[in-house]
């Protein structure tokens, strides 16, 4: 039988935000609002916490997710990229036996994250045939018209030949909203890169928080709340 897999990194260690993957969003752990809105989607016969932390994995099974052994401390720095996290997760599953055929890397910190986007991204990797899809927003202003800031204040194009191009004529460009990844299974072990093996979800700006910085975590409580007036609060 074949599965869908979600798997959340939430490693412990955060410096900017600390206990980030566990901190109190509007009243309930971040990491607990990514499991439910991954219950919520109704995709996943397994979600899965990666973590090294006893803190983390309490939470995370407080919430109904499903932890296995720690994360190697290889896998746990602040330089380990996501890819060969769920890929771990893929082997340690595929070793008591499930198997697994599509598998979404949902981060922890994605508080405006929707079950539907979830739900669009496997629709569209499913109709591509892709090796991942992502979520991505538009750059708010084109950057063909880019400019860095050089010496003693003076700015430089990044692309001169730009600088007398109307806006509207330049071609729209994205970034990844850092949100999820869908990906094969064998796209995820084969260690392929996302990004440029991937497709393309587009997401509206004001759904999409990275957050990195407590300015960031604010700003995400901001976007909740107006989203959750304008629809008549949470269920």
């Amino acid at each position: 039988m074949s599965n869908n897999i979600a798997v959340i990194p939430a490693r412990g260690g955060s410096k900017r935000i600390p206990g980030k993957n566990i901190k109190d969003f509007r009243g309930v752990p971040v990491l607990g609002r990514a499991i439910k809105t991954a219950q919520e989607s109704g995709l996943f016969s397994h979600i899965i916490v990666s973590t090294d932390s006893d803190e983390i994995a309490r939470v995370a099974q407080s919430f109904g997710a499903r932890v296995p052994e720690k994360r190697p401390e290889s896998l746990s720095d602040d330089w380990a990229p996501t890819a060969p996290v769920i890929r771990h997760s893929i082997l340690q599953l595929e070793d008591s036996g499930i198997t697994v055929n599509r598998v979404c890397c949902i981060y922890p910190c994605t508080p405006l994250l929707r079950a539907e986007d979830l739900r669009d991204g496997l629709a569209l990797l499913d109709e591509y045939g892709a090796d991942f899809v992502f979520p991505v927003v538009e750059y708010r202003h084109p950057v063909q018209r880019a400019m860095y800031r050089v010496g003693k204040g003076r700015m430089v194009l990044m692309n001169p030949e730009n600088e007398l191009t109307r806006t509207q004529d330049l071609e729209k460009t994205y970034h990844d909203a850092g949100q999820f990844y869908w990906g094969m299974a064998e796209s995820w072990k084969s260690g392929k890169n996302m990004h440029s093996n991937g497709h393309g979800l587009i997401l509206p700006a004001w759904r999409v928080v990275d957050i990195d910085t407590p300015e960031d975590w604010k700003r995400a409580e901001l976007f909740y709340d107006v989203v959750n007036s304008s629809i008549g609060g949470e269920e």
